[in-house]
This record gives structure tokens, C-alpha cells and sequence, in this order.
């Protein structure tokens, strides 16, 4: 369905007024025509949206893998692509060829290596790649660990007026751990690191930030002490933002229990306490966009003995449906939901999208708040569904994508 649309009978979940109203949308050329109440012009396609919320399609910032089947199950309208691919984005070829991968549907905005092969040593050519398609620069997976270079990268990206998004632990702590430093940990006979590697990375990086004047994005933070120095440094005034994942809203490190391999992730699952400071950072608005961290891996990575699995989840297709748990247990209203999902997101890299305001791209949303479901990891429409939530019963659905006023699913 393209061209001219209408969405009819639509409960509107608009961020930018915090406010839920009835009403629809009209949609010309991919772009929003009208919101509210409007003339139904005649010969035009609808759609009965029957009482089903409308909002902004989601934008998905540090997904690891092009999964375009589990971006429309999710209402994912944009993907933001980490340069951990084979090989890493640290090329202007790659870029373009990463940045074409979706459209017209799902469109991919792939972020640009930091360093040469993602290796944290020699600095990739940020500019030809931001000429390219990149949005922003990442440093991956792992952290620099040498502090020239990350001065470096910040300065460099700051020239060029690109925003550094960073992995957040101290590499000389986590090394070969796959679990957070615990007594729960030390039972299970795991290796661990412990929870403090996470602030020691971030105070590095804010140090930095506050000596290059760069832009600094925290793609997950998981621990109170690094909430608390995120906290602080934007009452200072930096320039600094951060994220977080459903999983580590929801889910503490008992969820390894039995050596679930789904639950083995990256930054690991951490204690209650932080989980809680977690909850609290997102009320208070410390923490300002909430990612999918979307990591397919296939059972030949999974069916391992933890300490030998690979860290990552299946996120996108559940990312809106876990996240109403938010609203639900009255943590954040919808609106603002929406905005951490949408908005923040795309304001944050300056792309189109997560506006429902005349003009803005037809990049919507259409889903069902309280629709029960049981997640199953072996119907997922990801190519892989290794997510730590399997069996879960929840609340809340994806209806429709519809990105430029084509609907997708």
C-alpha cells in the first residue's frame, strides 16, 4: 500500500505534546498531511485503526544485525547499524553498501569504525565515511582501552561534528568475563568482572569529553555508580547521553540461573540493586533512549556451556512489547515511552522520523498496549530468537509498521 493514506479511529500517542487522543493520521507523498481530526479526501486508501494507538515508528539505535523481518514485527521504522560487521564498517564502501541494505523499507544508518578494524589503535577515516552515509562513530563492541587514541577520536569526531557512541567497560577488568562479580556468580563457578569496570570506563570517557568538548553517547550503561557520574555530568553541562536495553530494565543476574546462555550478555546482567537505579535513572531522565541491542545468534553460538557462548540477544521484535512493562508499572507514561523508543533516538543523530507533526516523514506505529501474548524463541520472526524473556507472558503487540506511508506488516 503507497501513495496517499488514511489512518482512521486511532488512539494518537504524540511525544512532542505528551499526550494520548483520538484521532488519525493523513499521510501524502510519505509524508504526514494531518494529524487529529481532518476532511476525508475522496479515492483515498484507509485504514480502521479500531481504538489501536498510533505513534512515531521506533528507532532502534546499535542493532548488530540487518533483520528486517524482526524490525517490521517490532515497528522499527529505522535501524542503527554497529560497525561490528565481517568485515567492520571502517570504510566509506562499506558504509554506502551497509546504508542501501534496507531501503525502501526498513531504512539502515550505519555507524562509522572509530578505529581501523575496530582494533581501538589507528583512527578510521571518519570523513570519507560520514561523506558516505554514517551517522555517527562507534567504537563497537569493546572499549578503547588506550586513552590517546579515544582523545583522539573524540577530537577528531568533534571537527567533523559526528557523535562518538562507545561500549562502556574497562577492558582490563572484563576481560574473559561473561558474568557480573558476585557471590550468585561465584556459585556457578563463572568468570566474572566486577560491576564497578562499567564506571571506570565512563569516568574515563567524561574526563575526555570534558577536555575535547565531543559529543559522547553511552550505547548501554547497567550500574548505579555509572547512572550517578552520567547524572552529574550533564548537571555540568557536557555533552553526554546514554541508553539502555529492556533486558537490563527488567532482569537482574539471577536470570542466569541453570547457565541460560540466552541470558548470557554484553554488559552482563547485573545485582537488584542496580537494576532498580536503573528504573530510577530512567524516571528522573538520566538515561535517554531505550535500544533494542539486537544480536541474533544461532543455536551453534548459544548451545555452548556459558563461559563458551556468545554474548547477545534477539531484541527488536520484543523491544516495544517489554518496554510497556515500563508504563504499566506507572515508571513512565506512554508518551514519554514513545519518545525514549522514537524521538530521542532520532533527535540524537539527527535523522527524520519520531514526529508525528505536518511534514514529518509517514514513519508510524500502529500497536495494541494490552493484547496478551507468551514470547516464544522458537516463532520469532528473527532470524534467531535467543532472547532471555523465552516463555515470558506479556502485554502488547505491533499491528502495523508503515515507513513513508507503506505499510510493511
Amino acid at each position: 500500500m503507497t501513495g496517499s493514506l488514511a489512518i482512521l479511529n486511532a488512539r494518537i500517542v504524540d511525544p512532542a505534546t505528551a499526550t494520548v487522543g483520538d484521532g488519525g493520521v493523513l499521510i501524502r507523498d510519505r509524508h504526514i498531511a494531518a494529524v487529529g481530526r481532518f476532511d476525508l479526501p475522496a479515492d483515498i486508501a484507509t485504514i480502521d485503526a479500531k481504538g489501536a494507538h498510533l505513534a512515531p515508528g521506533l528507532v532502534d539505535l546499535g542493532i548488530f544485525a540487518i533483520d528486517m523481518p524482526a524490525f517490521t514485527a517490532g515497528g522499527i521504522t529505522r535501524a542503527v547499524l554497529m560497525p561490528d560487521q565481517s568485515p567492520p564498517l571502517d570504510h566509506e564502501a562499506l558504509v554506502q553498501r551497509a546504508a542501501a541494505a534496507g531501503k525502501p523499507d526498513v531504512w539502515i544508518h550505519p555507524l562509522a569504525a572509530a578505529t581501523k578494524g575496530l582494533a581501538g589503535k589507528e583512527l578510521a577515516e571518519m570523513g570519507l565515511m560520514q561523506a558516505g552515509g554514517a551517522c555517527a562513530v562507534a567504537t563497537g563492541r569493546g572499549w578503547i582501552a588506550d586513552s590517546g587514541v579515544m582523545r583522539r577520536v573524540l577530537a577528531y569526531a568533534n571537527a567533523l561534528g559526528l557523535l562518538v557512541i562507545t561500549h562502556a567497560e574497562d577492558s582490563g577488568l572484563t576481560t574473559g568475563a561473561v558474568a557480573t562479580e558476585s557471590e550468585y556468580a561465584t556459585r556457578m563457578g563463572l568468570p566474572a568482572a566486577p560491576a564497578v569496570a562499567e564506571a571506570m570506563a565512563v569516568a574515563r570517557d567524561l574526563m575526555l569529553v570534558e577536555e575535547t568538548g565531543a559529543r559522547l553517547h553511552f550505547r548501554q550503561l547497567s550500574t548505579a555508580r555509572a547512572f550517578a557520574l552520567v547524572r552529574d555530568a550533564k548537571r555540568r553541562g557536557l555533552p553526554v547521553t546514554c541508553g539502555i536495553s529492556p533486558a537490563h530494565l527488567l532482569l537482574s543476574d539471577v536470570a542466569i540461573g541453570g547457565f541460560r546462555t540466552f541470558a548470557h550478555l554484553s554488559p552482563p546482567l547485573r545485582a537488584e540493586d542496580d537494576r532498580q537505579a536503573a528504573l530510577a535513572a530512567i524516571a528522573d531522565g538520566t538515561i535517554d533512549l531505550i535500544c533494542s541491542s539486537h544480536d541474533p545468534q544461532g543455536p551453534e553460538a548459544k548451545r555452548l556451556p556459558f563461559a563458551d557462548a556468545e554474548a547477545g540477544m534477539s531484541g527488536a521484535e520484543t523491544l516495544l512489547t517489554l518496554s510497556l512493562a515500563l508504563v504499566r508499572d506507572g515508571v513512565i507514561a506512554l508518551p514519554r515511552l514513545i519518545e525514549l523508543l522514537s524521538t530521542a533516538p532520532a533527535r540524537l543523530l539527527g535523522l527524520p522520523g519520531g514526529s508525528l507533526a505536518p511534514g514529518a516523514e509517514a514513519d508510524l506505529l500502529l500497536f495494541e498496549p494490552d493484547t496478551p501474548w507468551r514470547i516464544d524463541s522458537d516463532h520469532m520472526a528473527s532470524r534467531a530468537g535467543n532472547t532471555p524473556f523465552d516463555g515470558l507472558p506479556v502485554q502488547g503487540r505491533v499491528l502495523r509498521t508503515i515507513k513513508g506511508g507503506s505499510v510493511l506488516s
